[in-house]
């Protein structure tokens, strides 16, 4: 199953996806402490709720963001910023709009990856190609969570990851560097298998069988955990 976004004249298409299709461990862990506070009621989570493991060693790769959904699309402003967001798009935008922080030429690829997250209230996972200043590949995997007050989303956070098969490539000024515009490569809203189990433990509800094998037989106990 497909959405569909229009931006301007270029119409972007999302896939429906499982949680295994975010590949970075890093945005895994994220998103799986989102989805365990999903699970609770279904809906997003406040943001005050949200506090991952490790959260410090992410913070240069997060971007908080504040959504104001009382216009026909949604306007979100930065409200804090990575270190390495900052150097791939070249200035820093804390308490600036996204589309504006973006400029002309990024909105119509990139705002509607947020619009889509926003409208749905689930995760958005997108991964594009960039061309860093010396023409190298890099991937630019972004993952978006939404967190929501009263029935409406209002805070969404980005965890973006940039990797490179051919090793190390130059992040000043990635999204900026060139005439090159991103090249999409995958959009997709997390709406399928949306809970975490932990591995190596029992769920509710599951049933296990214990067999004691006394000398006339064998007896089999079913407990069900609750």
């Amino acid at each position: 199953m497909r959405g569909f976004r229009t931006a301007g004249n270029i119409i972007l298409s999302f896939a429906s996806a499982a949680p295994s299709v975010v590949k970075s461990i890093r945005q895994r862990d994220l998103l799986n402490t989102w989805l365990r506070l999903y699970a609770r009621q279904q809906i997003a989570p406040a943001v005050w709720e949200y506090q991952p493991a490790r959260l410090e060693e992410e913070l240069s790769d997060l971007i908080y963001y504040t959504v104001d959904a009382s216009t026909p699309a949604p306007r979100l402003t930065i409200q804090s910023e990575g270190t390495r967001i900052s150097r791939a798009y070249g200035h820093t935008g804390k308490g600036v709009l996204l589309d504006d922080y973006l400029g002309p030429r990024l909105v119509p690829f990139v705002m509607p990856v947020y619009q889509e997250c926003v409208a749905r209230g689930l995760p958005v996972y997108s991964v594009a190609a960039v061309d860093d200043i010396y023409g190298r590949i890099v991937a630019y995997e972004r993952l978006l969570l939404p967190f929501q007050t009263g029935g409406q989303v209002c805070h969404v956070i980005a965890s973006v990851k940039t990797f490179c098969e051919d090793g190390g490539f130059e992040i000043k000024n990635l999204m900026r560097g060139n005439d090159a515009l991103p090249r999409p490569k995958l959009r997709a809203v997390i709406d399928r298998d949306l809970f975490h189990r932990a591995p190596g433990r029992i769920a509710t509800a599951d049933i296990v069988e214990f067999a004691d094998q006394p000398a006339s037989g064998i007896t089999t106990e079913i407990v069900e955990l609750n």
